[in-house]
């Protein structure tokens, strides 16, 4: 007898046999088990998570000897029949395959007559999004209103090109991707029943390699098993694969916490030099770098099979770190077919996170800073001055040394201070400063066109018109505005209506708007907050700068205000 692959050979063959998609099972039960059953059911997914099994074991539930059941047989002609794919009354149609209109026509003119043998003639159409338009017309009555003995059941995963006078004829079933942990679960079932050796790490190489296909999962099974001759071993799979040892992204999670370029680049030279693609080495270490993550949440989301590995890395990370790592080998991955050749881009990623890797060097309150140690002398611009730099630890003791000034004036939120060795590339919180009162703060008069503008509900590119334009003139029912002429492609005749819209509501009566590109008169309601948040942030700085506290520690130990880290009050974190 012929060897028979496991995908096919392990397809459920039953309701309860399915794996991960009880939502969908459950509903299908309670209808047949209810007799409440629609004439066309439609079943939505990326390949290989049972579309197609799902709709042959309700061709089954329909057609059994035993009666309409959610349980059939499985030993009657009809279930026979329909698991070895030669069941008369159950018609599979590749829609992939038969596109056009006259093979629908041909295909709905046996619709009329009785099933041969099964209590309902079933027509299967997979891939049903294929079909034409003409073909979709052709199909549409019939679907609207069969015959009492046809079933309808279509299977698709691109469910976005289907006419939505199909979609709104079918009951829609939405199949999800399964889990790694769903996948792997019936691979050790599989290999328990199939009686092969293997070991868990293996097993989780190739469900999560599935990407959430159930079918490619047992593909890849094949193929590891003939691979292994026999059997499965991670370093065989992997091998089969092409992923990354562990031992490899081990190095590099090490050698990034002892900040160790040394150690990162030998690391990468050792993996290319065995032949492994770059862009699984990046693969490999954000899905690492990912269950990282969620082990220093919850170590419960770490498997067992490497749960001591993960929180290693866990506890040797900081929190942080990780994010950080993670978002820069993303950009890395996306990046890499711009880089000069696939090495250089996976070291410069690498290289990078050592670069940017936070250095703490302010002192929160309950919370210690992480030391400035040698391994961060890279990451510090050291060129601006030679002098001893400003640890965090001695800022307190700076301003102990301080004396206040005699007179109690009110003064500004600290700045963040460092000497100038003490640059570094990690954002600083932001300081607050009280808004100058000047003249030019104030808001617009009430009535103003920068008042109405800011009144008005709009968002988008329209928002930006409104903020670009200034009234040339405003009567009872007339508004003729001037749109800056740089901003000139903002306007179009869709945008000019939703504004007039929205002046209409704001005013409480129909108006005629008319908007001419120009040079304005006036500032914009754009130009006047630009220009008031430069004034205002102008000011922040100088009032920083004038600061006594600020004064004296500049002068006593050669520190030096960062005026990025400044912010008008009302401005934290724009």
């Amino acid at each position: 007898m012929s060897y028979q692959v496991l995908a096919r050979k392990w397809r459920p063959r039953a309701f309860g046999e399915l794996v991960g998609q009880t939502h969908v099972v459950r509903p299908l039960v309670n209808a047949l088990d209810n007799n409440r059953l629609h004439h066309a059911f439609l079943f939505t997914g990326t390949r290989g998570v049972g579309k197609t099994t799902i709709a042959r074991i309700l061709a089954k539930s329909l057609n059994c000897e035993t009666g309409v059941t959610s349980k059939p047989c499985g030993q009657c002609s009809a279930c026979t029949e329909v698991d070895e794919g030669r069941f008369i009354d159950l018609i599979e149609v590749d829609a992939a395959s038969r596109t056009k209109v006259d093979d629908t026509r041909e295909l709905l003119d046996n619709v009329q007559y009785a099933p041969s043998r099964g209590r309902y003639k079933v027509y299967l159409i997979d891939e049903v999004h294929m079909l034409s338009g003409h073909s979709f017309n052709a199909l549409l009555k019939t679907l609207e209103e069969p015959p009492p003995h046809v079933k309808f059941l279509l299977a698709t995963t691109d469910p976005q090109k289907l006419p939505v006078t199909v979609l709104s004829r079918c009951l829609q079933f939405s199949l999800k991707r399964l889990s790694v942990e769903e996948i792997a679960a019936q691979i050790e079932k599989i290999l328990s029943a199939e009686q092969i050796e293997r070991d868990p790490a293996s097993v989780r190489l190739v469900a999560r390699a599935a990407d959430g296909s159930m079918r490619d999962g047992l593909s890849l099974l094949d193929q590891a098993i003939a691979f292994g001759g026999g059997r499965l071993s991670e370093a065989e799979v992997r091998a089969m694969l092409g992923t990354i040892d562990h031992d490899a992204i081990d190095r590099i999670l090490r050698a990034l916490a002892a900040d160790d370029a040394s150690a990162l680049l030998a690391t990468v030279a050792d993996v290319i030099d065995h032949g492994t693609d770059c862009s699984a080495l990046l693969d490999e270490l954000l899905q690492t770098l990912h269950r990282v993550a969620l082990t220093q949440v919850d170590t419960r989301f770490a498997g067992d099979d490497e749960v001591e590995r993960l929180q290693a890395h866990a506890a040797a990370l900081p929190v942080e770190d990780v994010q950080l790592y993670y978002q820069i080998a993303l950009l890395g991955r996306r990046d890499l077919p711009l880089a000069p050749d696939p090495r250089t881009g996976v070291e410069m990623t690498l290289l990078r996170m050592l670069a940017f890797r936070p250095v703490t060097d302010t002192v929160t309150s309950g919370e210690p800073a992480r030391p400035a140690t040698a391994s961060t002398a890279p990451r510090v611009a050291s060129s601006i001055s030679s002098k001893p730099a400003v640890t965090a630890a001695a800022l307190p003791v700076a301003k102990e040394a301080v004396k206040r000034p005699a007179i109690a004036t009110p003064s500004p939120a600290p700045a963040v201070l460092a000497s100038a060795p003490m640059m570094v590339s990690e954002p600083v919180a932001p300081v607050v400063v009280p808004p100058p009162t000047t003249a030019t703060e104030s808001r617009a008069p009430a009535g103003s066109w920068e008042d109405v503008v800011d009144r008005l509900t709009l968002s988008g590119l329209v928002k930006q018109l409104a903020n670009n334009t200034v009234s040339e003139s405003i009567s009872d029912d007339v508004i003729n505005l001037i749109v800056d002429e740089s901003c000139a492609q903002l306007l179009n005749k869709e945008r000019e209506a939703t504004l007039k819209q929205a002046l209409e509501q704001h005013y409480g009566r129909p108006l005629k708007l008319s908007i001419r590109a120009g040079r304005p008169p006036t500032e914009t309601p754009s130009q006047l907050r630009a220009r008031r948040g430069s004034e205002q942030q102008q000011a922040a700085v100088a009032a920083i700068n004038s600061d006594p506290n600020i004064q004296a520690l500049r002068d006593k130990f050669n520190a030096r205000v960062n005026p990025e880290t400044i912010r008008p009050a009302g401005k934290v974190g724009a």
